[in-house]
This record gives structure tokens, C-alpha cells and sequence, in this order.
């Protein structure tokens, strides 16, 4: 068994020549697969990939020994590892693809080790659980040249797509404001809210060291953290901005091409303590693009039971009942309307009526990276250009939530706090001994 102290010091952290795979042709006979985190998303996400019929998975890994035997029963031929590292090391060159769907707080070590093996990379998203992580993969993913994927599905959906079409068509003209608000309910909040000092005993099946990572050892708690229950602990997971701030943001910065924001403040009381507030109201200013009107353009993202603000969002008659999540585009002739994952309605109706919406042929996430990697090119959330800019607009507003009040001015080319440097501190994370890696954590 490989020494992990070892594997992270020597092969993570190592300088490693140009990619190994940047051609057309994957260099087996197959585009080689190996999944880390086979449960919840991470499972749907390694059984998409491997509908592909070039994809054939050779390795799966998990810290539950469970779930990975229940996912492995779709997949015989693939090994089975506890480790992420060791599954990495062992199976080296046999890998041309990874997929990552673990807690957010893995996320970027487990990313930057398969990066740094010259990998093709599926992320989850949020991709990061720090800003510091963020930038780290961003750095590691433009060096390794492989091809990466941002794991918000939704971006290749016609619905989304179709959005973006539309303002880029110039529907409703340049866009002035996006209102975003989720009030679905928090279907992960954990049973047990209160850390107590004495553990739980700890699943046979499930390696609770592993689990932990590079966080900082806390007890082993029934009900609060495994499985599905971590997002809303500060130390694993970025709360609702994690779960679905992603995938608004991505509409809205797929439709607008965002970059960066300028700033970011907390509109109601935020959070402390270990959880993540059940709520949270924030406002962003971004910089002006080509579909946007004025030096600025406004966004606000609410959720937990904030209704939407009727006095800018119009709801088409199409919808029977108030919705309870969706975004609306606010343009200088009209607005554009949207549910999660359902098509976009130009609105008012009166004014659209005759409007003929544009007809878009279907596309699929998952077998876009997996043609893409074949080919040598980009995927279509790459993290370079595209994932890892919006992630970081994301985790500036869980450091809102987490600040409340004042505005936070961002120099994303520093990449600091500006007018609030004691907050600065809150952009990196520390990894615990024995995790360490050299440029991330």
C-alpha cells in the first residue's frame, strides 16, 4: 500500500511535465474512467459518464465501503479504493478521465491531484470550498492543459441555452438587473445541529479519517454529517450557495458573460457558528458586458422563504401558482422569466405573444467533456475560463453571509478584501497535517 504522506509530498506536489493526453486519440482503447465519490451526485455523475459508449470505468473509489459495493455491482471490471491517492498512484497511466463528486471540502486537493497526473477532470461543483482552492485550480487546470468540466449539468440543457440565445438576440435589449431567489427546501440539513464531544460509534463501513480529509477532526455524529447531511457545516460543505447557487449563477453568467464581481453584501442578519444560516439575502455588483446596460449590472440571490420582489419580477400566466424559485432578467423592453431547469418566458405576455423563441438541438453535459477530452478540446463550462470565475463570485457570497452588512469590495486581480482586509484570513483554508499540499492548502 502506497505511503500517503508520501504519495501527497512526491506525486502530488511535483512538477510534472506537459499533458499526457492532449490529442485526439485517448492513448488506450478506450476513454479510461476512474470516479471518486460513487454516492448521491457522485454516483448519477459516473453512470451519465459511462453511458458514453467510448467510456469504460476501471476505478471507482469511496470512503463507505457500502455504497462503493453497491455501485460497483454495474461496473465489475473496475478496482475499488478507500483512497483517492492510492486509487491515482496505482492505476496511473490506465487513467485518461476522472470524475469528483465527494463533500465540497475535498473538492480541490482530490481535483489537483488528478490535474497534476495529467487527467481530464469532471468537477462538482461548487468546485472549491475556499477562494484560495479556487485560484490554486484554476492556476493547476491551465498548466495541466487536460480538459475539465464544471459539474452544473443544467449549462448544456436547452432551457438554459435557450436563455442565453435570447439575450444575446437582444429580446428584452441590455440587460439592468437579475433577481435569483431558491425557497425549495433544504432537503440535506442535518438531524443533529449540536457537535457534542463524545462521539457516536462509527459505521463499519464507512472510513470517518478519510471522510474528514483535509478538515480538521470533529467527532463522528449520527445524523449530522454522513451521508447527504454535510453542506450545511461551514468546515465541509458552502450551504445553499454550494447546492444551488451554482446553477443559478451559471444561467445567469452563461447568458450575460460575467467574469468577476466588483462587490458583494449581506442584506439580512448572515450566519456564524458551524452552520450556514437557514437563509440568506445578498446583492452583487458586476461589471458591465455587451448585453448589459449602464457602468454596473445588479444581481440579488435570496433563499429560505424570501418571496420574489413583485414590484420588478413578472411572473407569466403561464404559471398558475407564485413561484417559489426561478430567475428573472430585468431588460430595458421586457424581462425574461425562468423556473429551474424549465424554459425561459419573455414577459409581460401581452407584448411576446407573437414572439417566435429559438429552436435549439439537445446537448448533454457529461458526454460533451468526455468528446471533448477526445478531441483535445475545451468542454463547454471549462474550469480556466469559465468554472472557476463563477465559483469564486459564489464563495464571496458565502464570506458575505458569514460578514453581514458592510459591502465587500473584491480586487479580483489581487485577489483580496479591499476595504475590509481583517476578512482576508477567511479566504484560505488551512489543511490539517498529514494533508498538506504544496500551492493549495
Amino acid at each position: 500500500m502506497i505511503n500517503r504522506r508520501s504519495f501527497l509530498r512526491q506525486g502530488v506536489a511535483a512538477t510534472l511535465s506537459a499533458p499526457a493526453i492532449l490529442s485526439a486519440r485517448s492513448p488506450n482503447s478506450n476513454f479510461q474512467v476512474a470516479s471518486i465519490g460513487v454516492g448521491g451526485m457522485g454516483g448519477r455523475t459516473m453512470q451519465s459518464v459511462a453511458q458514453h459508449s467510448s467510456v469504460k470505468m476501471i476505478g471507482l473509489c469511496d470512503v463507505d465501503s457500502a455504497t462503493l459495493e453497491q455501485m460497483g455491482k454495474d461496473f465489475a471490471d473496475a478496482k475499488r479504493f478507500a483512497d483517492f491517492r492510492e486509487m491515482l498512484s496505482q492505476l496511473g497511466d490506465e487513467i485518461d478521465g476522472v470524475t469528483i463528486g465527494t463533500p465540497d471540502h475535498m473538492h480541490a486537493i482530490q481535483a489537483v491531484t488528478a490535474l497534476r497526473a495529467k487527467k481530464h477532470v469532471y468537477l462538482q461543483k461548487p468546485l472549491t470550498h475556499h477562494i484560495s482552492e479556487v485560484r490554486a485550480l484554476k492556476r493547476e487546470a491551465a498548466f495541466a492543459g487536460t480538459t475539465t468540466q464544471m459539474g452544473t449539468q443544467g449549462h448544456s440543457g436547452v432551457e438554459a441555452r435557450m436563455t442565453a440565445e435570447l439575450i444575446r438576440n437582444g429580446a428584452i435589449g441590455k440587460v439592468k438587473e437579475v433577481v435569483c431567489w431558491e425557497n425549495k427546501p433544504a432537503t440535506w440539513w442535518p438531524k443533529v445541529t449540536e457537535r457534542k464531544a463524545t462521539a457516536d460509534m462509527i459505521p463499519t463501513n464507512l472510513n470517518w479519517d478519510l471522510w474528514l480529509g483535509v478538515a480538521e477532526p470533529v467527532p463522528f455524529l449520527d445524523g449530522a454529517y454522513h451521508p447527504k447531511m454535510w453542506r450545511a457545516w461551514t468546515d465541509f460543505g458552502v450551504g445553499m450557495m454550494g447546492d444551488m447557487g451554482c446553477h443559478y449563477f451559471d444561467v445567469v453568467y452563461s447568458a450575460l458573460g460575467l467574469t468577476r464581481p466588483n462587490r458583494v453584501r449581506c442584506l439580512d442578519e448572515g450566519s456564524n457558528g458551524p452552520l450556514y444560516a437557514s437563509k440568506r439575502h445578498l446583492e452583487y455588483e458586476f461589471p458591465a458586458t455587451p448585453f448589459t446596460s449602464d457602468g454596473i449590472v445588479k444581481m440579488t440571490w435570496s433563499d429560505g422563504g424570501y418571496p420574489f420582489d413583485a414590484t420588478k419580477v413578472i411572473q407569466p400566466a403561464a404559471l398558475s401558482r407564485e413561484a417559489r424559485s426561478g430567475i428573472c432578467f430585468i431588460g430595458e423592453t421586457g424581462s425574461i422569466f425562468k423556473l429551474h431547469q424549465q424554459r425561459p418566458w419573455l414577459v409581460p405576455d401581452e407584448q411576446f405573444k407573437d414572439y417566435a423563441y429559438p429552436k435549439l438541438p439537445p446537448a448533454d453535459h457529461y458526454k460533451d467533456w468526455v468528446d471533448a477530452a477526445m478531441a483535445g478540446k475545451k468542454a463547454a463550462t471549462d474550469l480556466v475560463s469559465y468554472g472557476c470565475p463563477l465559483t469564486e463570485a459564489v464563495l464571496l457570497g458565502v464570506i458575505a453571509e458569514r460578514n453581514p452588512g458592510a459591502w465587500i469590495q473584491w480586487d479580483a486581480d489581487g485577489g483580496t478584501i479591499t476595504n475590509r482586509p481583517e476578512l482576508n484570513p477567511q479566504l484560505v483554508r488551512t489543511y490539517r497535517t498529514g494533508w498538506k499540499v504544496e500551492g493549495l492548502g
